[in-house]
């Protein structure tokens, strides 16, 4: 026999039936125990199984193990601070942010419902959260009930018995990565005419500046470049925006061999402007972002060995990536952490192969020489042993970014110390780690995030300049 609600369980239900109820599967809370709190004025639902999954994955030290015991001690709070009857559902209001106004609901009865014949196995920890879906389901007929898992065929299932799924988004940075910022914004051929009335310029260290007002100045974004290209192309970067009123700043050409970074000239538009950002002493955190064969590795070693080398500017150049291999891994690699990271720096050989090569005048003595001395500056270090250091005066490039979650991203960035410019490279459209996808990639998260600050800069490298057998090959496979 059915038990039935408890009447002030129904009248909360009634009274909420515009708000939906989350039953949440045990790998949301261990991919984010901040879930919790993540859905707004919506209830939120927690099977028995679910806790005990948590109890399973609380032993280690992996990410999992962490997030599970944190989703732990957050219910720990929310529970012990319950008086009364559970049953109705516990505000979450005090506990997370402003936002966070539903209610957190336990399992305190078993499934009344019969157990759906298309689930053959009642044990197993899904199908139970499934029944447990259905029961609330019929339970609240005038409330929606959606199973929200990061398990794709848990989601299947779900919709086979009839039950609404849905993935958890909330750390998804964009839905849709074409809409993400580029840092490079084409201005329209009728821009000087609705702009340039009561303009102001002026120069300051040999660039020319323009105080401009208008309705497009508002959508622009700090260290933005805005670009025309017609018979006398513009090129500048927003160095000021405030309302209707912006200062546009113009660039130096670097593809002119006289402003050469360590003998390599920007060969197209966006490479120039990485390297106005690459160099800019004012700008502490660049990101590029670019398909395989566009210069993002070489423009951003050559400005690293100016800046280090001729202009003293930083002390030496850190470079880490992230080790995951894109075949089957070759097993344990013997040596230092230096020795052990060399076979994922073939990046950085073939780069410093480019560059020594443009050392004509000394010979082969001068270019031996040229490269022990970049060697001795050039640091190559494990993500692995980076928690509690920090880095000053030092030039840290992160290759292969897009291979990081937002979570370690927070971790490398915050190692940086004064003085120290931090270059996150990579390629969100070749991303190797499972579980990220190119909405959820560190890399896309810090772009999104860093967007109009005034010490950062973003470009997205469009054209390759590897060979045409590259560009094709990135083009048509």
């Amino acid at each position: 026999m059915a038990s039935k609600p408890k009447k002030d369980a129904l009248t909360a239900s009634v009274k909420n039936a515009g708000n939906k109820i989350f039953v949440l599967d045990t790998n949301v809370l261990m991919h984010d125990p901040t879930s919790l709190f993540r859905f707004e004025e919506h209830d939120i639902y927690l099977p028995m199984i679910t806790l005990e999954e948590l109890d399973n994955n609380k032993k280690g030290m992996t990410e999992v193990a962490r997030n599970a015991r944190q989703a732990s001690r957050f219910l720990d709070d929310i529970v012990s601070s319950q008086e009364g009857d559970i049953e109705t559902g516990i505000a979450l209001t005090e506990f997370g942010t402003r936002d966070a106004s539903g209610r957190l609901m336990l399992q305190t009865r078993p499934v009344s419902v019969e157990f759906p014949s298309a689930l053959p196995d009642s044990g197993k920890a899904d199908n139970q959260i499934l029944a447990v879906a259905l029961d609330l389901q019929h339970h609240n007929p005038k409330r929606s009930v959606v199973l929200v898992s990061k398990d794709i065929n848990m989601r299947i299932k779900a919709r086979a018995i009839g039950v609404a799924a849905e993935d958890y988004f909330n750390d998804k940075v964009l839905e849709d990565t074409d809409l993400l910022y580029t840092g490079v914004r084409e201005l329209p051929k009728d821009f000087w005419d609705k702009h340039g009335k009561d303009m102001e310029s002026w120069q300051e260290h040999g660039r020319t500046l323009y105080r401009i007002k208008g309705p497009m100045v508002a959508g622009f974004n700090i260290n933005e470049f805005v670009f025309q290209d017609e018979d006398k192309p513009f090129y500048a970067i927003v160095a000021a925006q405030e309302g209707k009123s912006a200062v546009l700043k113009t660039l130096k050409d670097y593809t002119h061999q006289k402003n050469n970074i360590w003998g390599i000239v920007a060969r197209n538009r966006e490479q120039n402007f990485a390297l106005n950002v690459l160099m800019d002493p004012e700008i502490d955190f660049v990101t590029l972002l670019g398909q395989a064969g566009t210069g993002k590795t070489l423009l951003t070693l050559a400005s690293a060995l100016m800046q280090t080398l001729e202009f003293k500017v930083y002390s030496e150049i850190i470079i880490t990536r992230v080790t995951v291999p894109v075949g089957e891994d070759i097993g344990f690699l013997p040596g230092t952490e230096e020795e052990k990271m060399n076979p994922w720096m073939g990046a950085l050989e073939d780069n410093l192969d480019v560059l020594n090569s443009t050392d004509d005048e000394g010979g082969d003595w001068g270019r031996a020489a040229t490269r022990d001395l970049i060697r001795s500056r050039i640091k190559v270090k494990s993500l692995n042993f980076m928690r509690g250091r920090t880095f000053l005066n030092k030039f840290l490039i992160i290759d292969e970014a897009q291979n990081l979650t937002p979570k370690q991203m927070k971790t490398l960035i915050t190692r940086a110390g004064p003085g120290t410019k931090v270059v996150c490279l990579g390629n969100i459209a070749q991303i190797d780690t499972p579980y990220l996808t190119e909405g959820s990639s560190g890399l896309t998260y810090v772009v999104d995030r860093f967007k109009g600050w005034a010490h950062s800069g973003h470009i997205t490298l469009q054209r390759g300049e590897r060979s045409r057998l590259a560009d094709y090959a990135a083009e048509v496979l």
